[in-house]
Formats: structure tokens, sequence, C-alpha cells
């Protein structure tokens, strides 16, 4: 803080006021007045700026979206995986930004967002322009834990998915599947049978090794995972999980063990097609070509849920064993099993007639 006294060439005094300090967004800014004619004036305008610049500091700071989504990003490496991140990046940079670059956080209204999300220029999917409103309604989240919006535009525009249809395979389609990759010693094979025993995920089944598996406990320790992106890391809900070995699955288990196949402790064979991430068009080619449901990878572990269920496993039972992080995710696969309403139509009562109960009546002809 500074007055300074100039003189013009009529020899008349005046005063300029300077005023130094720090925003509320940690930025240095200086405040400065001139043509104050007196001492006791520049002393006032001097006390005026100082409580200005503190007002400043006291507000919350106004950031622009994309000053804001900078800031977001660095906070999210910490705690997402890479391929996360790069998602918000490319989402952001081809998408959303066009939109709302330049623009105050507090001045983007729902309207806005709904123009961003169902942006006719794109021809994308529905999840995908779901998935763009769940990044920026996170951004919007994380400005209004620090105060800096008192309302999430976001919350008020809605992305329905059109529902589809999960594939699975029967029980009879199952057992094909593993008979024809074992006759033909597909290189998949052993992948197949423990996803479809274990309901474990594709990258848990590529990070599973044999430290991961108890014989005596009968028990599969699942807490690591695999992504051709992120490289191993921990399971999707970050926590672990056991899976209970059944009869079958130890003989098989322990079958693979004394083949001795050197996998630098590894249960599963590295085939290429598994390591780039092709393993969903390899078994679903081998569905077509042995005549049954076209599946992908990751249909197996609903096919394993859709098993249990059907076997009348409890729905917590199966939560736990697939990790599922809430029990309506779980409860899902009812449906697809056909369970939730079996039987609710016997209440109609309606009886058929049967072959041999028809009654044939011979109508008298009469003549007129």
């Amino acid at each position: 803080m500074a007055i300074q006294v100039e003189t013009n060439k009529d020899g008349q005094k005046t005063y300029t006021v300077y005023c130094d300090g720090i925003d509320n967004r940690g930025k240095r800014v200086q405040l400065r007045r001139r043509g104050v004619k007196t001492e006791r004036e520049a002393k006032a305008v001097e006390f005026e700026l100082k409580r200005q610049i503190a007002n400043q500091k006291d507000q919350a700071p106004c950031y622009t979206w994309d000053e804001w989504f900078a800031i977001c990003l660095e906070r999210m490496r910490v705690e997402l995986k890479p391929s996360t991140i790069i998602e918000y990046v490319g989402k952001n940079t081809h998408w959303i930004e066009p939109f709302f670059k330049g623009k105050l956080l507090k001045d983007i209204t729902p309207q806005d967002v709904h123009e961003v999300v169902y942006n006719p220029e794109f021809d994308v999917t529905w999840y995908t322009r779901r998935g763009t409103l769940r990044r920026i309604t996170r951004i919007f989240q994380m400005a209004m834990e620090d105060g800096l919006i008192t309302a999430n535009p976001s919350l008020r525009v809605r992305v329905k998915v059109p529902e589809s249809r999960k594939a699975v395979l029967n029980r009879n389609e199952v057992d094909k599947l593993l008979l024809e990759a074992k006759r033909v010693e597909h290189r998949f094979y052993e992948v197949w049978v423990l996803a479809v025993m274990t309901g474990m995920r594709s990258g848990e089944l590529y990070a599973l090794k044999w430290d991961d598996i108890c014989f005596e406990q009968r028990v599969i320790w699942v807490h690591w995972s695999w992504t051709s992106k992120n490289g191993f890391g921990t399971t999707k809900s970050a926590r672990y999980r056991v899976v209970p070995i059944s009869d079958e699955l130890d003989h098989f288990l322990k079958e693979v063990k004394l083949r001795g196949a050197s996998r630098d402790g590894y249960v599963l064979p590295r085939m290429n097609e598994w390591t780039r991430g092709n393993q969903a068009q390899v078994i679903k080619d081998f569905c077509i070509g042995i005549g049954i449901t076209p599946i992908r990878f990751h249909d197996l572990r609903a096919t394993f849920i859709t098993q249990m269920l059907a076997k009348g496993v409890s729905l917590a039972h199966v939560m736990a064993i697939v990790g599922h992080a809430e029990i309506k995710t779980t409860q899902g696969y009812l449906r697809l099993a056909g369970l939730d309403l079996k039987g609710a139509t016997e209440a109609l009562g309606i009886t058929l007639p049967r072959p041999g109960e028809a009654k044939v009546f011979k109508l008298r002809s009469e003549v007129w």
C-alpha cells in the first residue's frame, strides 16, 4: 500500500493511491486510484481499496469452465485410473469445451447442459450421451463442494438409455461351449471354464495367480485386476472378495496346476488376443461356429449369475461372490433369468381342452 504525491505543470498537488493484495484465487491484484486532491481523502481511499481487496479474498472465486476443469483434473489424477482421465480429457476437448469454454460456472444453466448432451452434430449412442452427462455432473458437484456454486445445473437433465437385452447361455449351451472347446483344445478353454464357474471378470482372471487360490479353504481371493490401458490394479470396486471353489472347479484347477505350465505364477495362459483386449470377439466367433447364442466374454459372468440364481442361491450370496456394490444390480439378473415373475401366470387358472376331451355333436339336418 502506498500514497504518492504528484505535482502537475500548474504546481497543483494530487495524490495517487496504490493497494496490493491477493484475491480469492490466490492471484496478486493491485488497485489504484489517481487524482485524489487531499492527503486526508487519499487515506480514506486507501482504506476503501483495502476493504475491496479483503472482500474479494473472502468471496468464493469465479472460475470459468475450462479453468475449473483443469483444477478438477489435477485432483482426479490422484484417485482415478489413467484410462478414466483420458476419457474425461477427450470428452471435454471434443464435446463439452466448445460450448462451455470461457463461461463462468455460475452462469451455466440446465439448458446449456442439455444442448451439450443432446448436441445433434454428434452421432453417438445413448450410453455415450449419458456418460458425458455424468462427467459434467461430477465437475459441477466438485464445484458445489468447494462452495463455488449453489446448485448443480446438470441435475435437471436426464438421458434415458433404451435397455438392451443381455445375452446369456442356458445350461445346455454352457455344456456345449465347454465340450466343443475341450474337444478342439481351444486356447481359451481354461479361461472360459474359470469365467463360467467363478463369475470373475476378464481382468480379474488375467491377474489371477496361484498365490490367490487356497485349496485348503477351497476359495479364490479376488483382489487384483488388469486392463490393457491401466495395467495391474485393484478390482472394479477397489475391494477384495472371496469366490468359493466347487468340487468340479477344485478338480479342474488341480489338473491345470499339475500340468506345470510355466506362466510366471499366473493361473491362466497369456494369449495375444486377450492381452490386446479382443477376447470378446474370440468367444463370439466360436459360439457362432458351434451354433449357440453369440455372446461376449463378459456375458460369461452374466451366465454364471443367472445359473446361480436359477439354482436357488440367495441374492446376498451371489452379490458377495461376484462383487456387486449394490444388491439392485444383482436383482436385475433375476429378470434376465426369468425368476422374478416365474409362475405368476398360473394364477390365471385357465385350463385348455386336452386331446380326446373334446366331444363331437351330430347336428340334426332340417329340411325347409
